[in-house]
């Protein structure tokens, strides 16, 4: 189950051809391992096999665009991120008559509910909305329904409380068998659609864009398309979050921003 640098580049131009996904700019050794478990599960011998499945069956494809982009999230994840755009972003955004947030690579809604919860408890529910997008079609729909298991709540609502959350986080699921569905009203302002952060370009203006723990997935040169393409969807003064082990700081956009938590990875466009 050889895969070289070679093959796996003429793979990548079939894909992008065929199917408009370019994954030419994500990191090389992950995606070949993300490639690898893939071909694993199905048992599928060479490169050229899958290349030949991919091509001839977008189902196929389907599945494996879910395999291979990452969708590992839950509630209020790293919850000192949480408390510090409560601290440092929330107030200067109560100013705006209102406010537009951008969740890129929103995965299965887990990050996407945890905004909606912090904008509904800080009274901006009503003048804002929340545009959450991922590549993954399936993940969106899942994440469009609002409904997980059961078993994750326990998570979800010991790191809402080390947010210092205002209400009891079960005002905002009913529960039933063994699932959680998340409350219609932090889904009403929430626009889930498709977007791919290597080839689509922006589509509006936010206060605010949280992108975490995405780019790691990508090499320096789509890094830096990505920050250009938030840099142009960011009016000035408009806030920037990114994942604890992402930075601009060697990024050639780091000069239009200023660092508002170095720890939290926030930031503020200061530069036109």
């Amino acid at each position: 189950m050889l895969v070289t640098q070679q093959n796996l580049e003429s793979f990548l131009v079939e894909i992008q051809d065929k199917y408009g996904y370019d994954f030419s700019g994500y990191s090389r050794n992950s995606f070949l391992r993300r490639i690898t478990r893939f071909m694993n599960m199905f048992q599928i011998p060479h490169l050229d096999d899958l290349t030949a499945r991919l091509m001839a069956n977008e189902f196929f494809f389907g599945k494996f665009v879910e395999e291979v982009t990452v969708n590992i999230t839950e509630m209020f994840r790293d919850p000192l991120f949480y408390q510090a755009l409560k601290e440092s972003v929330i107030p200067e955004l109560k100013t705006h008559p209102f406010v537009r947030v951008w969740d890129a690579g929103c995965s299965t809604g887990e990050e996407t509910y945890s905004l909606s919860i912090i904008l509904k408890e800080e009274g901006l529910a009503e003048k804002s909305r929340i545009y959450a997008t991922d590549i993954n079609q399936k993940v969106l729909a899942e994440a469009a329904h609002g409904i997980f298991n059961i078993h994750d709540i326990a998570c979800y609502t010991a790191n809402y409380h080390m947010i210092n959350g205002k209400a009891a986080f079960s005002d905002y699921y009913h529960a039933k068998y063994n699932r959680a569905i998340i409350l219609d009203e932090l889904k009403k302002n929430v626009v889930f659609s498709v977007h791919n952060l290597a080839t689509d370009s922006s589509f509006n203006e936010f206060n605010l864009i949280v992108c975490r723990n995405v780019l790691i997935y990508f090499d320096r040169q789509l890094q830096e398309k990505v920050f250009k393409l938030f840099f142009e969807s960011l009016p000035m003064f408009g806030y920037l979050a990114l994942g604890n082990k992402e930075s601009l700081t060697l990024s050639a956009y780091s000069k239009y921003f200023e660092v508002v938590d170095n720890k939290q990875k926030i930031y503020r466009k200061v530069k036109a």
